[in-house]
């Protein structure tokens, strides 16, 4: 949580920017230091702001707040490493959404498992509304997903995880295999 630090000192002391005439004033001096000590955490969150934007550097507090902000969903019961990097992979993973390999990096990401996609590439087409689809014509992506037996207490919720990757128009069949 954000909060106070105790003991953080600031650069720049206010009672410096004041004109010569109050900083001759000792209650000047002392009200000014107790603003110094209040606002000190926001300069240092300031001064190391780039820190805090860094899916690697930003504490592990502020790294939910980080991921929301990138648009990309962490389990609490992540360990942080998974948290760090699934942030990481959040602005790429929005430039590939909805492709093979875009569902790959994502489901990896929050399984810690193996992802492989088995796709047909069968496509129909007709000019003419409201054609039957032929017959024998491969329907659905099957989506392979090897994950490790430790990983089971784990839990990842698959299905909406998949649905968010997948357009909304090819269907799917998912298969967990654990090893």
């Amino acid at each position: 949580m954000r909060a106070w630090v105790e003991g953080i000192g600031s650069p720049y002391s206010l009672v410096d920017m004041l004109p010569s005439v109050y900083q001759d004033d000792s209650f000047t001096v002392r009200l000014t230091a107790g603003w110094d000590e209040v606002i000190a955490p926001v300069i240092s969150t300031l001064d190391c702001l780039e820190a805090y934007v860094d899916p690697e550097l930003t504490p592990a507090d502020f790294l939910d707040w980080l991921a929301d902000r990138m648009g990309t969903q962490l389990n609490e019961d992540w360990p942080i490493e998974r948290k760090r990097a699934a942030t990481a992979h959040a602005v790429q993973g929005h430039r590939t959404r909805g492709t093979v390999e875009g569902l790959r990096a994502r489901v990896a990401l929050a399984t810690g498992g193996e992802v492989r996609l088995l796709d047909s590439g069968g496509v129909f087409t007709s000019p003419t509304p409201d054609t039957p689809f032929p017959e024998g014509l491969p329907s659905v992506a099957v989506i392979r997903i090897r994950i490790e037996r430790e990983q089971d207490g784990d839990p990842v919720d698959l299905e909406a995880l998949v649905r968010e990757c997948v357009p909304a128009h090819v269907p799917y069949r998912m298969e967990v295999v654990r090893r």
